[in-house]
C-alpha cells in the first residue's frame, strides 16, 4: 500500500476541484463564444468589417497579456482570494457591457474589459500555495482538464445554446458564471497560508531567471503550435476528410477524452514515481512527431483523428506539468509573479500563433504552417534537454510496500 504521505488529502482534492471548477465556469463562457460570434457580428452595426471582428476576439488575448503580470504580482502582495474575486467581477462586468452592446465597438470595450480580469495567475498560485509539491502537477492536470473538457463541451453546445438565447444570452450567462465562480471560491476554497521568512524579489528577478525563462518559452511554443495549427485543420477536417464544418466535435470531443485517460498514467508517473524529466521531454517529443506526421502522413479524416488525439495527449501533460514546474521552480515570496510572466507568455503565444499560421497559410499553404510548428516543437525540445527539472521532496514516511 501507499504510505499516506503519497496520496492526496481531501482538502488537496477539494482545491483541485474547486479550482478547476472556477477556470471552467470562466473558461465554458468565453469558449461557447468563440464558434458562433463571427456569424452574429454580421447582425452588428460596424459587424461586417472583418478586421474589427477580428479585434473583438482577440482583444480579450490582448488585456489578458497585458494584465496578467501585474494581478500576479498584486496576487503576491494583497493575496490570491482578493485578486481572484476582483478580476472575475471585472470579468463579469465585462460580460455584461458585451452582452448589452449595440454595435461591435461596444462588444471590443466588453471584451477588453473581460481581458482585465486575468486571474490566471492568482488561480494557479493559489492551487500551488494549497497542495504538497508531490501532488501539484495533479492538481494542475485537474485545473488544464476541465478547461480542455469545456472547450470540447462548448463545440457542442454553443450552437444549440446561441439558437435558444442569442448572442446576448450567452454573454449574459458568461458573466453569471463568473460570479457563480466568486460563490466556490469563497465557500469551498481555504485562505492560502501566509508567507514567513522570504524577501520580496524584484520583477527582473523573476524574468531574468534562466529555469523561469525556459518554462515560459515552453508554454510560449506550445500556444502557438496549437493556435497555428488550429487555423488549418478545421479547413483539413472538411476538405480532406470530408467532414462538415458542424460535426467537427464528433472528431475533437472523442479525441479530448481519450487523451485525458492516456494523459492520467503519465502524470502519476511523472508524479509519483519521480518521473518529471523523461515525461516531459517524451511529450515534447511527441508534438514533433505529431506535427511532422501531420506534414507527412496524408490528411484522411482518420489520420486527422489519430494525430489530434496524440496531440490533445501531449497537450494535456505539457499544460499539467509547465505551471506545476513554475511554481516549484519560482522563489515563494515571487510565485504569483513568475506564474503572470508565465501566463502573459501564453496569451502572446496565441496571439502571435493565429496571427503567424493565418499569414504561412495564406502565403504558403497549410502544409507549411504543420512545418513551421514541427519547427518550433524542435527547438524546444533542444531547450528541453537543458532544463532543470526540480526534485520531489521525499516524503517523511516509509517506502511503497
Amino acid at each position: 500500500m501507499s504510505p499516506p504521505t503519497d496520496r492526496m488529502s481531501p482538502e488537496e482534492r477539494r482545491v483541485g476541484a474547486s479550482l478547476a471548477s472556477i477556470f471552467a465556469l470562466r473558461m465554458l463562457g468565453l469558449f461557447l463564444i468563440l464558434p458562433v460570434f463571427s456569424l452574429h457580428a454580421k447582425t452588428l452595426p460596424g459587424g461586417d468589417n472583418l478586421a474589427l471582428v477580428g479585434f473583438a476576439l482577440g482583444a480579450y488575448g490582448l488585456t489578458q497579456a497585458i494584465f496578467q503580470i501585474p494581478c500576479g504580482v498584486a496576487s503576491d502582495r494583497w493575496g490570491r482570494k482578493l485578486v481572484i474575486v476582483a478580476g472575475l467581477l471585472v470579468f463579469a462586468l465585462g460580460s455584461f457591457v458585451a452582452a448589452w452592446a449595440p454595435d461591435i465597438q461596444w462588444v471590443i470595450a466588453g471584451r477588453v474589459l473581460q481581458g482585465m480580469g486575468a486571474i490566471s495567475a492568482a488561480v494557479t498560485a493559489l492551487a500551488a500555495d494549497l497542495t504538497r509539491e508531490e501532488h501539484r502537477t495533479k492538481v494542475m492536470a485537474m485545473i488544464g482538464s476541465s478547461i480542455g473538457l469545456v472547450f470540447a463541451l462548448s463545440l457542442v453546445g454553443a450552437p444549440i445554446l446561441y439558437g435558444w438565447i442569442g448572442m446576448a444570452g450567452l454573454f449574459a450567462m458568461t458573466g453569471v458564471l463568473a460570479l457563480g465562480a466568486i460563490g466556490l471560491l469563497l465557500k469551498a476554497v481555504p485562505p492560502a497560508p501566509p508567507l514567513h521568512g522570504h524577501a520580496k524579489l524584484p520583477l527582473r528577478r523573476v524574468l531574468a531567471d534562466p529555469d523561469l525563462l525556459k518554462l515560459n518559452l515552453g508554454i510560449g511554443v506550445l500556444h502557438m503550435i496549437q493556435m497555428a495549427m488550429f487555423v488549418v485543420l478545421p479547413h483539413a477536417l472538411v476538405d480532406h476528410g470530408g467532414l462538415p464544418a458542424a460535426a467537427h466535435w464528433q472528431v475533437y470531443l472523442p479525441a479530448v477524452l481519450v487523451s485525458f485517460a492516456v494523459m492520467i498514467p503519465a502524470i502519476i508517473a511523472a508524479e509519483r514515481k519521480d518521473r518529471m524529466r523523461p515525461v516531459f521531454r517524451g511529450a515534447v517529443a511527441l508534438l514533433v512527431v505529431v506535427q511532422l506526421g501531420l506534414l507527412l502522413a496524408g490528411q484522411g479524416l482518420w489520420t486527422l483523428a489519430f494525430w489530434l488525439l496524440l496531440f490533445f495527449v501531449a497537450f494535456n501533460v505539457l499544460e499539467a506539468t509547465l505551471p506545476s514546474l513554475v511554481s516549484r521552480t519560482a522563489p515563494p515570496a515571487a510565485k504569483g509573479a513568475a506564474l503572470g510572466v508565465y501566463n502573459t507568455t501564453q496569451a502572446i503565444g496565441l496571439f502571435v500563433g493565429g496571427a503567424a499560421g493565418g499569414y504561412i497559410a495564406q502565403h504558403f499553404g497549410d502544409n507549411a504552417v504543420f512545418a513551421a510548428c514541427a519547427g518550433l516543437a524542435l527547438v524546444w525540445l533542444a531547450v528541453a534537454g537543458t532544463m532543470n527539472f526540480p526534485q520531489r521532496r521525499a516524503a517523511p514516511a516509509a517506502e511503497n510496500v
